[in-house]
């Protein structure tokens, strides 16, 4: 008898705990910021929408503006009036140290991750010194989860991400920015067309046509809290770095540099030589070089090469070597006068050679 009276009160006590829970309305979410103004539908079903077209009927919307629209007549997308939505607010800082350092004029260096998918390495170089990290995705075979989880892992550490891609691509570039990129630097650009194409990938409107697709970004663990908000401040922030290592691209560098969102242009010091033909050095390769030089000094531009460029005039903005390289540089300079002293067996396999 004792043992039903506690199983009843058990089960008294359950029944009230649950009324109580169901009696109560969990707290509102805060959806995460969004261009859509119905992607979060509070109630479905129930969601009035007055400026709709009518249902079954041609609204006319083509040549006729609702009431109270900024764009009035009809539709014309080259006279469009953008709207103020996604400008970032009044009196917004800089948040990127690398284009803060730009607009300073301070020299920004960028440390190659070429080949590593090991978070723990890149965060190594992240946090080694240099401004940004160059990860590279023209010449390596990585995927770019791969690269979201290297960046994922480490987000505000001393060097910002960055990476490199291959081509002017609406795909690749818009990979990069959505996984976290700050810094994009687009190989063989060629012409001023060319040019465009990876400001327009890289930018939000209204000076670019990048699409607000979302990605880690905008999460608050990577930019999601930048103040002014990601989407209303990543205009001002990213840096674009285009390359020019071909002749076509020295016969348009000077348009190449003059486009409007281009931070910088980048002398590419080895291909410009496997593309003219001459060594660094001959008058020729260096004449290509100052091209390059001429073209960012007339549109105000950052001038960018490798790290052994370093005192060259005018350059500000440099490439370091990849993470095997760091490595190797890392341990002689800690070795010192240690460094390659390994015993010499006479027999095995680390016996040297038979003369």
């Amino acid at each position: 008898m004792r043992n039903l009276i506690v199983a009843a009160t058990l089960c008294a006590v359950v029944g009230i705990v649950v009324f109580a829970g169901a009696g109560q309305t969990p707290a509102p979410q805060t959806p995460a910021p969004n261009a859509d103004p119905y992607a979060n539908n509070a109630a479905p079903g129930a969601m009035q929408f007055p400026l709709a077209a009518p249902a079954g009927k041609d609204s006319g919307a083509m040549m006729t503006a609702p009431a109270g629209a900024v764009n009035t007549g009809p539709f014309d997308a080259l006279k469009w009036k953008y709207g103020t939505a996604f400008n970032p607010p009044a009196g917004s800082k800089i948040w990127n140290p690398v284009k803060l350092k730009m607009m300073a004029g301070g020299k920004v260096t960028g440390g190659t991750v070429f080949s590593g998918t090991d978070p723990e390495t890149y965060c190594a170089m992240a946090n080694a010194g240099y401004d940004f990290i160059w990860t590279e995705m023209q010449h390596d075979a990585r995927d770019w989860q791969a690269v979201a989880r290297m960046w994922r892992a480490c987000p505000y550490a001393k060097a910002v991400p960055g990476v490199r891609v291959a081509y002017t691509d609406e795909r690749e570039i818009q990979h990069a920015l959505d996984a976290g990129a700050l810094v994009v630097v687009v190989s063989t650009v060629d012409s001023k067309a060319e040019a465009i194409e990876a400001r327009n990938w890289t930018y939000f409107p209204p000076l670019g046509r990048r699409s607000n697709g979302g990605g880690q970004a905008f999460d608050p663990a990577m930019w999601g809290n930048v103040p002014g908000g990601y989407r209303n401040t990543i205009n001002d922030n990213v840096v674009l770095i285009e390359m020019i290592e071909t002749l076509d691209g020295l016969k348009d560098a000077d348009e190449i540099a003059k486009v409007p969102g281009v931070t910088a242009v980048f002398a590419a010091s080895g291909d410009l030589g496997n593309f003219s033909g001459y060594r660094q050095g001959s008058p020729d390769y260096e004449r290509a070089i100052n091209i390059v030089h001429d073209a960012a000094i007339k549109a105000g531009k950052r001038l960018c090469g490798p790290m052994a460029w370093r005192d060259r005039p005018d350059f500000t903005c440099f490439q370091a070597g990849s993470e095997t390289a760091a490595i190797a540089k890392g341990v002689a300079a800690e070795l010192g006068s240690l460094l390659n002293t390994q015993g010499k067996p006479e027999v095995g396999p680390f016996a040297s050679p038979k003369q």
